[in-house]
């Protein structure tokens, strides 16, 4: 294994986890070991375990699970507390070190998976994280929760709540006992972010950038801000340059993305999302976009490979499927993309009615008007007046599309006819 990687014990007991991390020492033949019951307190420093001896060589960390506090939701969860931004934070810190050194935490499972389930998905730096798991044993204790070994400061005790006032009042109280703190302001504007005051949120964050100019962090949350405000411009520069500061910052870079394309930058989008994937190839997410914006250049061959990696990767996101069958329409696979359409209906809990009617047209275009029809009907049939004529006027312009290039196509005239008719009878 590389210097400056990462093993992660899980399960089984304290003890059992205990023994596991003796044989990791051992195998690496470490001779300065600093041992950290303190983990929790790690997404509140500006600098990576700031505290361990420069001749370390082994880093053991105890309760990995507390590092990745998950009192937010996934929507304002301030970037500190995310997983995949920290434990890349940290693989960036050792590879940077001198000599080996290489990182090994235990971790109690569930905890894990309420706080970082990236882990077990292999999500961006996690990809290069060795997972060890301990088998239980049921005739020893609980596991050991961190408890007393914790420093129990303020900050820590507001991201573990779910209690959004309660987390703001404790980061305007570590931001009282020390108005300097870098980490307590921006953790303050992500609090107030969650509240819905984006003016305290915008001079709380900006406080931080200009405390410290060369953190990705404060950057990231800039981004984020702006795009609560809806500034796309100033959005696309923040996370611009939380990338630049932090190139293996996947998270920037694929909000970048998203960014820029939404300013209709699409090659400079696509470039900000494969360099988010060069840190997260299992992220499906990114992929999809790369597949969307590959699309909309006209890479079709590059946007399927993509999508067709979303599918593989994640089969229960219906959005990949969809965007793959669009993909394949428009090389005119018309059976392809029927059975990518449909496997998303299939999988879609909601049955998105837009690509309900998307299926339709493609059925259509597969042979079987009939099955239009009945798709047509069945996905339209429910919806209020406004939503059901942008979906039919859509559904209008892909048929009139469709038929440039195959006017002879069979029993495409009753499947457009019911459109017309249903756009006359709204008015």
């Amino acid at each position: 294994m590389a210097p400056g990687t990462l093993t992660l014990i899980v399960g089984g007991t304290s003890e059992a986890r205990d023994a596991a991390t003796r044989r990791v020492a051992e195998e690496r033949e470490a001779t300065n070991e600093f041992e950290d019951r303190g983990v929790a307190a790690w997404p509140f420093r500006r600098h990576p375990a700031v505290h361990v001896p420069p001749d370390a060589d082994l880093i053991c960390a105890h309760d990995f699970h507390e590092a990745f506090p998950a009192g937010q939701t996934g929507a304002t969860r301030l970037v500190l507390t995310q997983s995949t931004y920290q434990v890349q934070r940290w693989l960036d810190w050792l590879g940077g070190r001198r000599g080996r050194v290489h990182l090994v935490a235990d971790a109690d499972r569930e905890g894990m998976l309420r706080n970082a389930p990236e882990a077990f998905a292999g999500r961006g730096p996690w990809a290069q994280v060795a997972l060890l798991e301990v088998s239980p044993d049921r005739s020893e204790r609980a596991e050991r929760s961190g408890g007393g070994a914790v420093r129990d400061d303020v900050l820590i005790a507001a991201f573990r709540t779910t209690n959004a006032d309660e987390r703001l009042a404790l980061c305007r109280r570590a931001v009282d006992a020390d108005s300097r703190n870098l980490v307590a302001r921006l953790a303050l504007g992500s609090a107030y972010m969650e509240v819905q005051d984006l003016d305290a949120a915008q001079e709380s964050v900006e406080m931080a950038i200009e405390m410290d100019r060369g953190w990705e962090a404060s950057f990231f949350e800039y981004g984020k801000l702006w795009m609560r405000r809806d500034d796309l411009e100033r959005a696309s520069a923040a996370f611009g340059e939380a990338g630049r500061l932090m190139p293996s910052f996947s998270a920037a870079f694929s909000n970048l993305g998203a960014t820029l394309g939404e300013l209709g930058r699409t090659t400079e989008a696509l470039d900000a999302f494969r360099q988010a994937l060069a840190y997260d190839p299992n992220g499906h997410t990114v992929l999809n976009n790369i597949g969307v914006v590959s699309r909309e250049l006209g890479r079709l061959a590059d946007s399927e490979t993509a999508l067709r990696k979303v599918v593989a990767i994640a089969p229960e996101f219906v959005f990949g499927h969809y965007n793959l069958g669009h993909t394949l329409f428009l090389q005119g696979r018309y059976q392809a993309a029927l059975a990518a359409y449909a496997e998303g209906q299939r999988r879609d809990t909601e049955k998105n009615p837009r690509q309900g009617v998307r299926l339709a047209v493609v059925r259509l275009a597969a042979g079987d008007p009939e099955g239009a029809l009945r798709d047509l009907q069945q996905h339209t049939r429910s919806l209020p007046r406004e939503q059901k004529r942008e979906i039919l006027v859509e559904a209008q312009e892909i048929l009139w599309a469709l038929l440039t290039d195959r006017p002879a196509l069979d029993g495409w005239r009753r499947v457009a006819d019911v459109v017309k008719a249903e756009l006359s009878a709204l008015g």
